[in-house]
């Protein structure tokens, strides 16, 4: 029950988010880890602190681990490869899932400093 609380505060957390970001509201940036709850962490700063630092470097470690992680999963699935057993193929699949949730999280923290385009009027 509690677990479910937590789950739809969460989740009412990143809609209010995604709504602000597309407002061209700014707010505290979402950071490249979560508490051991598996909810996200927040930080509010100017993106220039030790921090926003940290941050950066996690999230372009993350992208690199996912790089060579799909050039092993390339490989494992061409064909002539190697048969890989069940074992292995769980460890793939749930390595794969971590780093595409890694750079899903990395995508919409970067997505919200970008600024949306100047709005064009038709015959200008």
């Amino acid at each position: 029950m509690h677990s479910e609380h937590v789950q739809e505060d969460a989740d009412r957390m990143r809609r209010r988010d995604l709504y602000d970001a597309a407002a061209g509201v700014t707010g505290p940036r979402s950071l490249p880890w979560t508490t051991q709850d598996g909810n996200p962490c927040y930080l509010s700063t100017d993106d220039r602190g030790c921090l926003s630092f940290l941050a950066d470097s996690i999230e372009e470690v993350q992208l690199d681990m996912g790089e060579e992680l799909l050039e092993y999963a390339r490989k494992a699935v061409a064909p002539g490869a190697r048969e890989l057993s069940a074992v292995e193929y769980r460890w793939l699949a749930h390595r794969l899932t971590e780093a595409l949730a890694d750079a899903l999280r990395v995508a919409e923290s970067r997505g919200k400093h970008i600024p949306n385009p100047p709005e064009t009027i038709e015959g200008d």
